[in-house]
This record gives structure tokens, sequence and C-alpha cells, in this order.
């Protein structure tokens, strides 16, 4: 049958849903614990910020958060059927845990985890051979075509009461009388549990989810004017992908590395929005020992909107740390230890860049004293003219307290380093082998510089320094360090000779 009306038609598409089960007659009390298993800055931008023309995250978010939620169901004395609606679409169902804080001794019978969503093509398959409406345009009208959905395959195949049948492969909306049942318009948990008592239950469910984790970033403020001195603040951002949104929720962390089996990954996609929230000290992360881990709470509530990141004050900026300066001429660092080695030609000359490190401890008596979560640290440098230069970033590591922390920045520009093989000689019979090198620092700087030459004793495990130019120290079982000062425009050159034996 066809109907005409206006093209300036307020079209929709209706769906009436009965909901069955005890509904939550108040709001949820959430808490979340946020666990990361994402390598330290290893995380993209592109997995969390909008890209125009798409709308798509990340398909695999390396983190996981526990769930804990309060909410007051009102249930009948025996066997009750409770729907829980608002848990996160990647919930691990498995990991689903219930108690009734009224009631200790109520428990579920039976839990139904449905996560059959609503989508157009799915209406359509469950509405074969019922009655739908269809509305097309034609011109500056709009045709309504009501009958049985006769196929979906291809377009739409209709038959009207009077035995007509339409073929539609273009339309504008499908109103469908009311919606099937076993489809949800959300993830939905199911549960049937018996009550010992009838009335108001505070009912605390706690769960896993995927498609949640956090990291850290540490920005730093270099200044050399009198000395070495770091301004340190920290950041620390959260992705939210897990399909659900927590308002107002207790927000806490896990720093550190929390074993879990491995399990079989999916692919998941999830639209994005970026938010940044800055914090009053005094409700500011505090943290404390957890176990072999460390745990940092919020002071106050967090909103974690889905499909969104934020952004939230690790500590309050430290100033004033001290720091040091080093610089690395490591040219034998590339050469690996793969057991006895006497091939003249491996090591004989090599050129390379001398390295640039911040060190810093992370003690109370720096003004630090603070665990350190693994993250990027970003090093900026204020210039003449009173702005801030990006001069380098690493990756530091879970850092406790009163250890020290070491970033590379980059590669001195007037600094360079050449290492050179002058002697090689090797006894099979006697089984010893002999080596030197001569290493040149050359410095194009007006000031003298400290080098630290950085040499790895790679051919065999059994070494001694037979002569050498320069007083060393002995790093470990493979490493010596030379520590030289370079005169400025000049170059200096440290000898030395190995001796092995096997």
């Amino acid at each position: 049958m066809l109907y005409k009306h206006s093209r300036h038609s307020i079209l929709t598409l209706l769906i009436t849903s009965a909901l069955y089960g005890a509904p939550a007659i108040t709001g949820a009390e959430d808490a979340i614990t946020i666990y990361s298993s994402a390598q330290p800055g290893s995380i993209s931008p592109s997995s969390y910020r909008p890209v125009p023309g798409r709308h798509i995250g990340n398909y695999n978010i390396p983190g996981y958060a526990v769930i804990k939620s309060t909410q007051q169901y009102k249930l009948s004395e025996g066997l009750n059927r409770v729907e829980v609606n608002n848990v996160a679409a990647l919930i691990d169902p498995t990991t689903v845990s219930f108690m009734s804080l009224t009631d200790p001794e109520a428990h579920v019978v039976e839990q139904n985890y449905q996560f059959d969503l609503v989508s157009q093509q799915k209406l359509l398959q469950r509405y074969l051979g019922r009655n739908i409406t269809v509305e097309q345009e034609l011109g500056n009208d709009t045709n309504i075509i009501k009958g049985k959905l006769v196929s979906a395959m291809g377009g739409l195949v209709l038959e009207d009461e009077r035995g007509n049948v339409y073929s539609i492969n273009s339309y504008r909306n499908i109103k469908f009388p009311s919606l099937p049942g076993g489809l949800r318009t959300r993830p939905t948990l199911v549960w049937d549990l018996k009550a010992n008592k009838g009335g108001k239950h505070d009912i605390e469910l706690s769960y896993q989810t995927e498609g949640v984790t956090w990291w850290s970033d540490y920005n730093i403020a270099y200044s050399e004017e009198d000395k070495c001195q770091l301004d340190l603040s920290a950041w620390v951002s959260i992705i939210n992908q897990s399909g659900t949104s927590y308002e107002n929720a207790k927000l806490k962390l896990i720093a550190g590395d929390v074993n879990r089996a491995k399990a079989p990954s999916a692919i998941r996609s999830s639209q994005v929005m970026y938010e940044k929230a800055a914090m009053a000290d005094s409700t500011g992360f505090e943290e404390k020992s957890f176990f072999e881990y460390h745990l940092y709470t919020l002071g106050r509530p967090a909103t974690l909107p889905d499909n969104s990141t934020k952004q939230l004050e690790l500590f309050p900026s430290v100033n004033a740390i001290n720091c040091d300066k080093e610089l690395v001429f490591d040219a034998s660092n590339h050469y690996g230890f793969s057991g006895l080695n006497t091939n003249q030609n491996y090591g004989q000359k090599s050129e390379g860049d001398v390295n640039v490190y911040l060190r810093f401890n992370n003690s109370e008596d720096n003004n630090m004293g603070i665990p350190l979560p693994a993250g990027r640290i970003r090093v900026n440098q204020k210039d003449s003219d009173g702005s801030m230069e990006f001069i380098g970033e690493d990756i530091i590591d879970h850092t406790p307290k009163d250890e020290d922390v070491l970033i590379k920045v980059g590669n001195s520009f007037d600094i360079k380093g050449e290492r050179t093989q002058t002697d090689y000689r090797v006894n099979t019979k006697s089984r010893t082998m002999s080596e030197s090198f001569e290493i040149t620092l050359s410095n194009h700087k007006t000031e003298n510089v400290q080098v630290v030459i950085r040499e790895k004793l790679y051919r065999w495990s059994q070494w001694e320094i037979k002569s050498n130019s320069h007083e060393f120290s002995k790093q470990d079982a493979r490493h010596i360090h030379f520590n030289v000062n370079v005169p400025a425009s000049g170059e200096l050159k440290v000898n030395y000779t190995v001796n092995y034996r096997w």
C-alpha cells in the first residue's frame, strides 16, 4: 500500500522495547583499578586521537581494568531475574563476582552475558516473514510501502496484503514495530539469583574488562646556567575504549609487572575523543606500596567517558633537581659476544657519535624520592629568548626511590670519536690472543669536555688489560671505562692492549 508525505516529514527509525527483570533503583557507585601491559612509550597517538574522515580507534589496547560497581536493586524473596546493562562491552564474563551486601547468602544461580546488539541487518533478519514499513523517496514526495518482508538479500523484497511484491533497492528509512527478543541495545549481564529476603539490596559487582590502559609521561625543563639542574613534571594518560563510561569513579592505577595468563587477542574498533583534565594538589594521586607493586589512588572521583583519553597530573612539579650531564663514546657497543672470537677483521675500525646523557638520583636529598612508573621522558631547555626548546627524549623503566634515572638525550654535534685496531696476535697452541686499540676523540668546542670511553671486551670472557695510556675502571665482566678530559679545539688519543686466554 502506498502513501504520500511531504519530503520535509521527520523520518525516524522507531523501536519499542520492553525490559524485564529487576531494575536498579539507584545509580552505580563505581571504582576502577587500571593495569597497563604496554611497553613504556609504545602507545602511538594514532591509537587514541581522532583522525579526520575516520572514526576508528586502536584495535588492541594494551591493558585492562578491574571494575567494582555497587547498585541498589529491589528483589523479591526467592528467585529473581536481574539485568545489569551498564557493564563494559569488553567484559570478561568469567571474572564476574557477585555479592549482596544486604543478604550475604544471596547468590547467582545462573548468569548469561547477552551481547547480540541491535543493527539494521540483524533487525531485517529477525523480521523475515513479518510486517515492516519502508519509506522511499520519489521526487519531492515520500512513498510508504507496508508489507511482509520476504527477503533482505541484495535489497528488500516486500509483499503487501493484496499479494503485490515490491523489490526495493534504495530507501530512506525502515520502521519496525518493536524490538525482537534477544537483541540488546547494549551488552547486558542477566542473572537468575536467589534471595533469602525481599526488599532493597545493595549489590556489589566486580569484573575485569579489556580496552583500558594507562601510561605516564614526564617533562623536564633542563638548565645549565649555574650547574646541571632539572624541573620535572609528570602526567598520567588513561585510555578508555571498554564500551562503557565510568561516572565519578574512584580511580586507582597499578604500577608494576602483574602476571596474567595469556589469552587470544580480539579485534575491536571504536570511536575516540580526547579530554585533558588538570587537578589541584589536594586531590592528586596518593602513592603507596601494594604487594610487590605500587598503587596510585586519585584523591577525588574521576569520570572516564567511553572512547576517550584523559590526562591527570601524577604529582606536582618538582624543581631544582641536581643532575649530571655525561658524554659517552661507545663505539664497541654493537659488537656482540657469542663465544670465542679469533677473527681479526671483527671490530677493526669504527667511527661513532658521542652520546649525551642526563643522570639524576631519585632521592629525597635531591628533592625527589618518588617511585616513578615506566614511561616516556621528554627534555626541554630554555633558549636565550625565553622559549622552551625540545632537545631529546628517552624511555625509563619503573624506577624506585633512591635509584638513578639515566636519560639518553641525543648525540653531541661537536664531539666525534674513532676506534682503530692497531695490533692483533693469536696463538692457538698456547690459547692466547692479544689485541690493541687506539681511540681518538676530537673536540670542536671552545671549552674542555669530560668524556667516558666505554669499551666492550667481546672476544672472550677471560681477559686482562696488559697496557693502557690512561686510567680505567672495570664496570663488569665485559666492560671497562676510561674517564678522560678532551681539550678545547683539540683531540685526545687513548691506547690500550688486552690479553685473552682460553
